[in-house]
């Protein structure tokens, strides 16, 4: 009986590592997005400072970034990671 039992269990411990890998496999493709998006900010402030974006393409790209940071935000809130908190209410602009 204990045999079985054990079986079961292995099995059981086999999926939730199969698990943990899908999760931390979508955390770190999440926070490279974030990254991408930031320097994409970043990238943007620099073109409207030297004048090769006027204030309207400035203001709608920005939006855009900004609601796909939001979306990502928004994703770790639901998944209930806390480790991503930080980030929640700041300014990245």
């Amino acid at each position: 009986m204990l045999l079985v039992d054990d079986l079961l269990v292995a099995s059981l411990h086999g999926l939730l590592w199969v698990a943990r890998k899908i999760d931390d496999a979508l955390e770190q493709q999440q926070e490279q997005e974030e990254e991408e998006l930031k320097a994409r900010l970043r990238e943007l402030h620099q073109r409207l400072e030297a004048g090769q974006l006027s204030e309207q393409e400035f203001e709608a790209q920005e939006a855009e970034l900004l609601d796909r940071l939001d979306a990502i935000a928004a994703r770790r809130e639901a998944a209930g990671d806390t480790e991503g908190g930080s980030e929640d209410g700041s300014g990245e602009a």
